[in-house]
């Protein structure tokens, strides 16, 4: 068996997590862990600054799909 290198597939701005799942089986891939990343943004109010979640990353772990 030939070891494989990690292939991942990240949701694109403009497209739904159906849209990224439709694109990695079209490439003949399935995935098999799904990864969110919080995306935070730097407020500074005086001395203090704090950091607010202004989004998400969803970044998807992917293998090849054996034919049978």
């Amino acid at each position: 068996m030939k070891k494989q290198k990690k292939v991942t597939y990240e949701v694109q701005e403009n497209e739904t997590v159906a849209d990224c799942l439709n694109r990695i089986q079209q490439d003949g891939y399935t995935p098999v862990r799904r990864t969110e990343v919080p995306i935070f943004s730097e407020k500074i109010a005086g001395k203090e600054v704090t950091y607010e979640p202004t989004g998400r990353k969803i970044i998807f772990e992917v293998r090849k799909v054996e034919s049978q």
